[in-house]
């Protein structure tokens, strides 16, 4: 398994939208939670309505990830701009790191 930045941007003016598919969205993050390691949303500052969502998958490929993210309703339901999928590798990959 490796571990994968998704790195999602929403469409803009769409957050009657999101507000809208935020529960099922939730319910879908905890479903996924074995490989959604960390999901959460990105915004320009703390009181921002969000910009789009970054994650943390493990995963076997990229192929996986975007099997995993597919049935998001953020995805499904027309939220999301585009994605950037990039693997990554922790420079200390022992060291434990809380979230």
């Amino acid at each position: 398994m490796a571990l994968y930045i998704v790195q999602f941007e929403d469409k803009p003016n769409m957050s009657e939208l999101r507000d809208k598919l935020l529960k099922s969205h939730f319910e879908f993050l905890d479903r996924v939670k074995d490989r959604v390691l960390v999901p959460g949303s990105m915004r320009e500052v703390p009181s921002d309505k969000p910009l789009g969502g970054l994650w943390i998958i493990e995963a076997k490929d990229e192929a996986e990830v975007r099997e995993i993210f597919k049935d998001d309703p953020f995805w499904t339901g027309g939220l999301r701009a585009h994605v950037r999928i990039n693997r990554w590798q922790k420079a200390f990959p022992d060291r434990k790191v809380p979230i």
